[in-house]
């Protein structure tokens, strides 16, 4: 697969020969640098955009926008200011039809699920960062999606929060039994969470590496100091610090070029 982003003056080739097949139920994470493509590539899985050239499959159908079986947790929360807890996790069942008893009864069940019991009637502004984006993820849990695609949903946390929800996150995948594709620039959140690492290299996009997490489940976070966990993220840093170094080399072309 391969996308070209329009730009003023031509186009940019952002994505080139992406060729990744991700299994049911596991949980697949994406590093690499910034500008390297990943939330491109997420965006196109999601049905944001079209590719350019090639197709995603999901259960063989060719994803041509968005559907049903597809849901999306940005690293803002993107919560409705004005509607409580429930009314913003019962949102995504509203849009498709009548909210009923069963389906009141869903949302309840996802708003226990993420640990939100007890601020159902509370609006966004009452919560922490960390609240709000575990409501985002009922949310988009409640309209029972088979591939939950996350795009650095804790960037914006503290450090402490952060640690914290990729425990939740963890506990939360194992319970509802999703498929997840997690974007992250942090190696150690993505080896903590992920069945397999998946590394991209800088523009144009695409899987310079793949690395399988053999790390018994479930994960304390006290997995993050033994020693294979520490080779791993040693392995996969140097991976990416090439990337990088392009990156940055390829940005300082460009600054000199606008100069």
């Amino acid at each position: 697969m391969e996308y070209y982003q329009p730009r003023t003056g031509g186009r940019l080739l952002a994505l080139e020969n992406v060729n990744l097949s991700i299994e049911e139920g596991e949980f697949v994470t994406i590093v690499g640098p910034s500008g390297c493509g990943k939330t491109t590539f997420i965006n196109i899985a999601d049905g944001l955009l079209k590719p350019t050239g090639g197709k995603i499959l999901l259960e063989g159908q060719e994803i041509n926008g968005p559907g049903r079986d597809r849901a999306m947790v940005f690293q803002d929360p993107c919560l409705m200011p004005w509607r409580t807890v429930f009314k913003n996790v019962v949102y995504g069942l509203e849009c498709r039809g009548s909210v009923g008893a069963t389906e009141k009864e869903r949302a309840l069940n996802f708003i226990k699920l993420v640990g939100l019991s007890g601020f159902e009637d509370h609006y966004p502004h009452e919560l922490s960062g960390g609240m709000q984006q575990r409501c985002n993820l009922a949310r988009a849990l409640t309209v029972d999606p088979e591939v939950l695609i996350m795009d650095e949903p804790f960037a914006a946390l503290d450090a402490q929060t952060r640690e914290i929800m990729q425990l939740e996150l963890l506990r939360i995948w194992r319970e509802a039994k999703k498929t997840v594709l997690f974007i992250t620039h942090q190696i150690n959140e993505a080896i903590y969470l992920g069945d397999r690492v998946i590394v991209f290299c800088a523009r144009p996009g695409n899987v310079k590496d793949t690395l399988k997490v053999e790390l018994p489940r479930p994960r304390g976070l006290g997995v993050k100091r033994s020693k294979q966990f520490l080779e791993y993220e040693d392995y996969v840093w140097n991976q990416i610090e090439e990337e990088v170094k392009k990156t940055m080399a390829a940005d300082q072309v460009v600054q000199n070029i606008d100069a």
